[in-house]
C-alpha cells in the first residue's frame, strides 16, 4: 500500500511539473505577441491628433457612470476631475448608492444640485431610487447625481446608471479613480475604427499609491512606497501590459476591469445588465455579452488599450488585500461555474475552446494545484524520494523565468510610456522583482484557497471599504461627525458645522489607514 501511495504522490509531482512547464510556455507566448501588438499600437497611433475627435460631429457621446459609497472624503475633487475630462459629448452620472456618510450633501452644495423630476426608465430592474438631482449652474450641465438604496453591491449601483444613460455607450469607472484627460477618447477611437462592432474595450490600470494628487489630478507619477503596494504595482503592470494586449489580439479578452471600461449600451441592457449576485460583476458581464453576441453569430469584437488610462488606489495593508484578493478570486470561480456551458465548446470559437480552459486550468486551478504540489513536495523531501540538487535546480530556473517575464514588464513599460522620472523608482521595482516569489505569491496562493472556501459558505457581499487618500478640500468650513435626524427641502440631511481655525484644514470625517501613502 505504501508503494502504491509513494507511486501516485510522484506522479502527481511529475504532473506538477509538466503543469509549470505549459504554464510557462503560455506566458512566453503571449508576451511575445504583446510585445509585437503594442509595437504595432504605437506605430499606429504615434502620428494621431486624438484632439481632432473633439471636434469631429461622428464621434459618438458617452455616459460616464460612476458609482459612490461612502466617498465623502474625495468625492468633490473627483467629480471636478470627471467633469474635466476631454470630449465633445459626454454626461457624468454619479450613482450615490445609498452612502451613510456626507457623500450626497457635499455634492448637493458644492455643484448647486437640486431634486428634478426626470424620465427614468427600468431597462434594468435595480433598487429603489430616492431621487435625481441636476446643477442649476450651467457649468455643471454634464452632472447627473442618481440617490439610490444601498442593495450592498456594486453591480446594482451600476445597472441604475445605465437605465439614466442617454448615450449610446458608457464608461463605468470607480468614482475614485483618476482618469486620463484623453481617456475618452483613446477608448472610443477603436469603436470608430474597427469595421466589428466593438462591444467593450479596456485600458492599464496603474496604482496611484505614492503619486502627487491634487483636486482629483495627477499631478506627478511616482512608484509606491511600501513593499506590498510595490509589489502590486509589479503584479499590475505584467498583468495589464504582458497579458490582456495578447488576449485582445485573438479577440479572447473575458474581462473588462471595473475601474475603467467602454461598454455598449444597447448590448449591456440586453444581457439584463450587471448581475448582482456575483461577486465579479465586471468580468461576468463580459462573459455574457460576448456569449449574447455568439450566440446571435454576430461578428464584434473586446478591445483593449496598451495605455495607462486609469490611476487606482490598492490595499494598503494585508488585511485588505487578502480580502479583496478572496472576492476577486470568489468572482473568477462563480462566473466560470455560471458559464460551464461554453467550456471547450467550439460553438463559442476561441472563447470556449481557448480562453476559458486558460482561466480554469492556469488561474483557477493552478494555486490549488500549487499548493497540493508544496505540501507533496514536502513529503517527498521528508521521505528521501526526490533528488534535492536536482529539485534546487529546478527551482532555481522556475524563479529566475518569474523574474525574466516580470523584468521584461517593467522595462518595456518604462521604454513605450516612460512614466517614472526617476531611475531610482525603475530599480527599486525591479529589486521588488525578486521578493515576489517569496513573500507576495504565497499571498496569492493562501487567498485563491480561502476564496474558493468562502464561496461555499457565502451568504451574499457588499462593497468594501478600502480607505482612501486624503485629498485637499477648499472649503474654510470643516463637517462635524454628528449629523443631525433633520432635513432640508431637498430631503437631505442637516449637518451640523463648526467654523475651522485653519482655514486650511481638510475634511477628517472619514479615517485614514496610518500605512496608506
Amino acid at each position: 500500500m505504501q508503494e502504491i501511495w509513494n507511486s501516485v504522490i510522484v506522479n502527481y509531482n511529475h504532473f506538477v511539473f509538466f503543469f509549470a512547464s505549459s504554464i510557462m510556455l503560455w506566458y512566453l507566448i503571449i508576451s511575445l505577441i504583446s510585445i509585437r501588438e503594442i509595437l504595432l499600437y504605437k506605430r499606429k497611433n504615434s502620428f494621431i491628433d486624438f484632439k481632432k475627435l473633439l471636434s469631429s460631429p461622428y464621434t459618438p457621446a458617452i455616459s460616464i457612470v460612476a458609482p459612490a459609497f461612502n466617498e465623502g472624503k474625495t468625492i468633490i475633487s473627483n467629480v471636478h476631475s470627471l467633469l474635466s475630462l476631454q470630449y465633445p459629448r459626454y454626461e457624468v452620472i454619479i450613482v450615490n448608492d445609498g452612502s451613510s456618510d456626507s457623500t450626497l450633501v457635499k455634492l448637493v452644495r458644492e455643484f448647486d444640485l437640486v431634486k428634478v423630476d426626470f424620465a427614468y426608465h427600468e431597462h434594468i430592474t435595480t433598487g429603489p431610487i430616492r431621487g435625481i438631482y441636476k446643477s442649476t449652474n450651467l457649468a455643471y450641465s454634464k452632472l447627473i447625481v442618481l440617490d439610490k438604496e444601498n442593495r450592498k453591491n456594486k453591480a446594482d449601483a451600476l445597472n441604475t446608471g445605465i437605465n439614466i444613460a442617454s448615450n449610446p455607450y458608457y464608461v463605468c469607472c470607480d468614482v475614485d479613480c483618476i482618469i486620463d484627460n484623453q481617456a475618452l477618447l483613446k477608448l472610443i477611437k477603436p469603436v470608430i475604427d474597427e469595421e466589428k462592432r466593438v462591444i467593450a474595450n479596456g485600458a492599464v490600470i496603474r496604482i496611484a499609491n505614492g503619486c502627487d494628487v491634487e483636486q482629483g489630478f495627477l499631478v506627478n507619477v511616482k512608484a509606491p512606497k511600501n513593499f506590498l503596494t510595490s509589489i502590486q504595482e509589479v503584479e499590475y503592470l505584467r498583468s495589464f501590459l504582458l497579458g490582456r494586449m495578447a488576449w485582445s489580439k485573438i479577440n479572447g479578452l473575458i474581462i473588462v476591469s471595473g475601474g475603467i471600461g467602454l461598454f455598449d449600451k444597447k448590448v449591456a441592457i440586453a444581457v439584463g445588465g450587471y448581475d448582482t449576485k456575483s461577486f465579479g460583476e465586471d468580468m461576468e458581464m463580459t462573459v455574457r455579452m460576448r456569449k449574447y453576441m455568439n450566440n446571435l453569430r454576430i461578428d464584434y469584437q473586446v478591445k483593449y488599450i496598451p495605455e495607462s488610462l486609469c490611476w487606482t488606489e490598492v490595499p494598503p495593508n494585508l488585511n485588505i488585500f487578502i480580502k479583496q484578493r478572496v472576492r476577486w478570486t470568489k468572482g473568477l470561480v462563480q462566473t466560470l461555474l455560471d458559464h460551464r456551458k461554453m467550456w471547450f465548446n467550439s460553438k463559442y470559437g476561441r472563447l470556449g475552446l481557448i480562453s476559458f480552459p486558460y482561466w480554469i486550468f492556469y488561474e483557477w486551478l493552478a494555486p490549488l494545484i500549487e499548493f497540493f504540489g508544496l505540501l507533496i513536495y514536502v513529503y517527498l523531501i521528508v521521505c528521501g524520494l526526490i533528488n534535492i540538487e536536482y529539485s534546487l535546480l529546478l527551482l532555481a530556473f522556475v524563479f529566475s523565468y518569474a523574474v525574466m517575464i516580470t523584468t521584461v514588464s517593467i522595462i518595456w513599460e518604462e521604454y513605450t510610456n516612460q512614466v517614472y522620472k526617476s531611475k531610482k523608482e525603475i530599480f527599486q521595482l525591479l529589486m521588488v522583482v525578486f521578493l515576489e516569489p517569496f513573500f507576495y505569491h504565497p499571498l496569492i496562493i493562501l487567498s485563491s484557497i480561502k476564496g474558493n472556501l468562502s464561496l461555499m459558505f457565502s451568504t451574499g457581499h457588499q462593497w468594501g471599504d478600502m480607505g482612501r487618500m486624503e485629498m485637499e478640500a477648499p472649503a474654510q468650513l470643516v463637517l462635524s461627525e454628528t449629523v443631525s435626524q433633520k432635513t432640508d427641502s431637498n430631503g437631505l440631511p442637516v449637518e451640523n458645522y463648526k467654523l475651522a481655525k485653519n482655514p486650511a484644514q481638510t475634511f477628517k470625517t472619514d479615517p485614514v489607514p496610518n500605512s496608506l501613502t
